[in-house]
């Protein structure tokens, strides 16, 4: 008696392929609102930032991180020296972008704002994450951008050039959003202006992006 083997009909294969490219499509869709959310998170998170910092200087009359007296207002607080400048790296290591009096104000200013009830979280937290992964904080100077900053790290570039766009010119060497691509997480924001004049999506660059405060 023959074997007879019976395959696939061109409509069977056809219709495997409609749902391999449905869940395809549904993973491609998903992931690309998981980075929109991302992005829209991070910009609300800097805009709150420089909201809390602005509230703390009407409210106070002095900076937070660098405000000195504050143990008059919360007992055993650590205060700034006082000079009317944020001392310190946002990522909470060296003096950030000009020379400062102090390394420990970049930090010292999410105690201060959390402690005023301007942002949520514990005290003790220290500097917070970005949606993206990485730090995202407070320092004078980076960039050529004069004055504070709020600078955030880690970012895929997709990411930081869509936050460019939609705050700035989306141009890593110019405007208010200025921007480098990263060599390590978390790196330092120096003073130098940035030299890409775009941003490479080339699926692992990652920058570090601030803007002014």
């Amino acid at each position: 008696m023959p074997y007879s083997q019976r395959g696939f009909t061109l409509i069977e294969i056809a219709l495997v392929l409609v749902i391999i490219g449905l869940l395809l499509g549904g993973m491609l869709k998903g992931q690309e609102l998981i980075v929109q959310a991302r992005i829209k998170n991070i910009i609300s998170d800097m805009n709150s930032i420089s909201v809390a910092a602005y509230t703390y200087q009407d409210r106070y009359r002095a900076l937070p991180g660098d405000e000195r007296d504050v143990s008059r207002r919360w007992s055993n607080e650590t205060g700034g020296n006082g000079d009317g400048v944020i001392c310190g790296a946002y990522n909470g290591g060296g003096t950030g972008g000009v020379a400062c009096n102090s390394a420990t104000e970049s930090v010292l200013v999410w105690r201060h704002l959390r402690q005023a009830g301007l942002l949520t979280g514990s005290v003790e937290g220290g500097i917070p994450q970005n949606a993206a992964g990485g730090l995202i904080g407070i320092q004078n100077g980076a960039f050529g951008l004069a004055g504070h900053v709020v600078c955030v790290s880690n970012l895929p570039a997709k990411i930081a050039a869509a936050i460019d766009s939609q705050l700035d010119d989306g141009l890593p060497q110019s405007g208010s959003v200025r921007a480098i691509r990263q060599g390590a997480p978390n790196p330092a924001a120096e003073a130098g202006l940035p030299v890409d004049t775009g941003y490479l999506d080339d699926g692992g660059q990652t920058y570090l992006l601030c803007k002014t405060l």
